[in-house]
């Protein structure tokens, strides 16, 4: 087969430099959009592929020789797109597993991209030097990006997300998927570095590169990731002794095995130290407890999406579908999320990628990925005993052991799935040793040339459908993307018409991540500081919000989100007027979303706050009760039922609101809300609580005078004079201008100021 004509050779190199490009796209950072780290990135990777698609089509109509290998790895890899595409089909909701969600871009359409992707990576790069330089590209971009998470310690505006932050995470946007990344650029470093073949000038620049991701791994003090990497590290040593029979690996075995011995010696014994507990880094480094937060938080994910999992023979054998996990999530929600406002009660993710495949496709799915794994290590296994490839058997054992153990707290993305299909790629490649195309030369090579007219035609046709493609698929979601964060913006800046005109724009585009940008809007009007709902335009745009939350609901049916902002937008219509019908649509909102999450405690919060607008507050007390006991360790729950016992007249609630500020997760009260826990116990009398809660205010507002001067008098009344005294000079110290109210007030205990 010929391939010498000009404008093949031009083709072919330009795949090739596409392919190259690829490797840049983790740097990738769309800072005015939402989820800038995320987003930009799927959207340039996907019209890079498609354009790349397209050119391969025409090369390989031109000459097939370029047809993708077919190996262990292509098969497997074939086989989990293809369970990924029939888990889509089989979906409880299509669109979001085809499309995926705004936040982080997945779904079968962007996955579609990673496959073709990998079959003109295998195919283009047919020469070590092809191989070596994408492998280059792709330090680059971990060092690039490490420097960028090194930026972020400091106060410099350029690097998204500086203020000398305690983790980083560089271009990626979450330090455990930097961390991730890093991790890869760590061990194709380290395998490269002891390649026999790289001169020294390229071994300098593996060790440096070595370095400083290393570096930027440890600084993400992520803890699944800093276990990856000691775990790979020492696979590597015990790898590099036992099969290169080297005494320094052996040696360096020895040493990372004791030193990790005696990091957890000094983690258990230390680990509550004041020392430890002044650094945020190695406090939570050497927090080998199961009971921490993220732990937890982690277990009754994958709880809920394991009970998930067995919920039918369908969901067991196909799952829920991709992009899916919060619907059995949400379904199964264990209670103990909830621990007070700000609290993460939506996991979309396993946070386990293992889990999330097995929940989300089902044992097809995990089946299939995990024979990914397996073809990586029938190759890598045989190179132990192989003296050209033995180095990369020993380094990227290693780099799949870390990968899988990182994978097993946290999920990919764009920038780990590109890095890690390329490395997929190069070990399909050496498996074969680089030459894609003798064989199957020899068996086509007499083949005619395409048909011209049927050719032109192709030709033609691709160069008008990529555009159109990429317009609808990547350009028009930009665009609305960016309203969005126009919209945002200008309601920060108080502009009520802009910011509604901007949403209304993003929500025309009618593209992929609509679902967000409707709940955007609803936030915007339900939020803290949103326009008055007094105002007939103002309830006209919740009217329209509504109708597009109602759209959402109609998309999701079976998600429990999308009903709750709708009981929201119609509490806040129906808060001033007991006879409003909003207030029963809010119930028939909030209801529903308690039959789809019956565990979710927010959700009762929503079906009291309507009753109470309802003046209805037997039902209220009820469902505050019920959310009390979901998760008793939760204040709020505590304080919002005391709130409503109070208002019904029932002087018991004080004992809820006492509570509130004693469980586990206690609630944080402001002023205002202390003032009435005051006049309640001003009422009863209770001398010992009024001063109790002058205290409580004083530490929410130490710059208000009257707090001590009130506490003085509290005092005072108990009996506890030389308290009552330092709080009268401490009220005078505030603020000079009760120096004559306090010299009277301690003259009348015969005190002095």
């Amino acid at each position: 087969m010929e391939r010498s004509n000009q404008k093949e050779s031009g083709l072919i190199k330009f795949l090739r430099f596409g392919i190259y490009l690829t490797a840049l796209v983790p740097l990738v950072i769309f800072k005015d959009f939402i989820s800038p780290f995320h987003f930009g990135k799927v959207v340039v990777f996907r019209s890079l592929i498609e354009i790349l698609g397209a050119a391969y089509l025409i090369l390989i109509l031109k000459d097939r020789s370029y047809l993708p290998r077919r190996d262990k790895i292509f098969w497997a890899f074939l086989f989990f797109v293809a369970a990924f595409t029939l888990t889509t089909t089989t979906s409880v909701l299509r669109y979001p597993s085809f499309w995926g969600t705004l936040e982080r871009m997945g779904g079968l359409w962007t996955f579609w991209h990673y496959f073709l992707f990998y079959i003109i990576l295998t195919s283009v790069l047919t020469k070590k030097e092809h191989w070596q330089r994408i492998l280059d590209i792709t330090i680059v971009a971990g060092v690039l990006s490490a420097f960028y998470g090194f930026g972020q310690k400091t106060d410099i505006e350029f690097f998204v997300g500086s203020g000398n932050r305690t983790r980083i995470f560089g271009t990626t946007g979450n330090a455990a998927l930097f961390a991730g990344s890093q991790l890869f650029a760590v061990f194709l470093s380290l395998t490269l570095f002891f390649s026999s073949q790289n001169t020294k000038n390229r071994k300098i620049f593996y060790a440096f590169a070595f370095a400083v991701t290393s570096i930027a791994a440890l600084m993400t003090a992520v803890r699944g990731s800093v276990l990856a990497y000691a775990v790979g590290i020492t696979v590597f040593a015990f790898l590099w002794g036992v099969y290169k029979k080297s005494r320094f690996g052996r040696l360096a075995f020895s040493y990372l095995i004791g030193f990790a011995a005696l990091f957890i010696i000094f983690s258990l014994l230390f680990g509550n130290s004041q020392f430890i507990e002044k650094s945020k880094y190695l406090s939570r480094i050497t927090d080998l407890s199961l009971r921490s937060q993220t732990t937890e938080t982690r277990f009754w994910a994958w709880e809920a999406g394991l009970k998930g999992w067995t919920d039918s023979p369908k969901t067991i054998l196909l799952g829920w579908g991709p992009e899916n996990f919060n619907i059995p999530f949400s379904k199964y929600f264990n209670p103990k999320f909830y621990a007070g406002q700000g609290a993460e009660t939506l996991f979309d993710r396993a946070h386990n990628m293992f889990v999330e495949v097995l929940v989300t496709m089902g044992l097809t799915g995990l089946l299939s990925y995990l024979g990914i794994f397996t073809a990586m290590f029938i190759y890598l296994r045989r190179w132990l005993r192989n003296s050209e490839l033995v180095i990369y058997g020993v380094g990227f054992i290693p780099l799949v052991v870390a990968y899988i153990i990182h994978n097993s707290f946290i999920f990919d993305t764009s920038a780990n799935f590109i890095i890690f299909f390329t490395i997929l790629g190069l070990i399909s490649a050496l498996a074969r040793g680089y030459n894609t195309n003798d064989a199957q030369t020899q068996r086509i090579k007499n083949l005619r040339k395409p048909n011209k007219i049927l050719f032109n035609t192709i030709v033609i046709v691709l160069v008008i459908f990529i555009p159109w493609l990429i317009y609808k698929t990547n350009i028009l979601p930009a665009k609305a993307n960016y309203a969005t964060t126009r919209a945002i913006v200008r309601g920060w800046q108080g502009d009520f018409d802009g910011a509604i005109n901007k949403y209304k724009e993003s929500l025309l585009y009618d593209v992929p991540g609509k679902y967000d940008y409707r709940h955007r809007l609803a936030q915007y009007l339900v939020g803290a500081g949103g326009p008055s709902v007094k105002e007939e335009k103002v309830r006209q745009i919740y009217l329209y919000v509504l109708e597009e939350i109602d759209k959402n609901i109609r998309e999701n049916s079976i998600d429990y989100l999308p009903y709750l902002y709708g009981s929201r937008l119609n509490i806040m219509l129906g808060q001033h007027d007991p006879e409003s019908l909003y207030n029963d649509k809010s119930l028939e909102y909030s209801l529903k979303a308690l039959e789809l999450s019956p565990t979710f405690v927010r959700t009762y919060f929503e079906i009291a706050q309507a009753y109470l607008n309802k003046k209805d507050l037997v039902k209220a007390i009820e469902y505050f009760q019920r959310a009390v006991d979901l998760n008793p360790d939760t204040g709020i729950s505590h304080w919002y039922l005391g709130v409503a016992k109070l208002q019904a007249g029932d002087k018991s609630g004080i004992k809820n609101l006492e509570r509130s500020l004693e469980v586990k997760n206690r609630y944080m009260p402001s002023e205002q809300e202390y003032s009435r826990m005051l006049s309640v116990y001003v009422e009863l009398n209770d001398r010992p609580n009024i001063a109790r809660t002058f205290e409580r205010l004083i530490a929410v507002n130490p710059r208000d005078p009257q707090h001590y001067a009130s506490l003085a008098a509290a005092y005072a009344n108990l009996g506890r004079i030389d308290d009552a005294v330092a709080m009268a000079r401490k009220a005078v110290q505030v603020d000079p201008s009760f120096e004559p109210d306090a010299r009277m007030f301690l003259r009348s205990l015969g005190r002095e100021l």
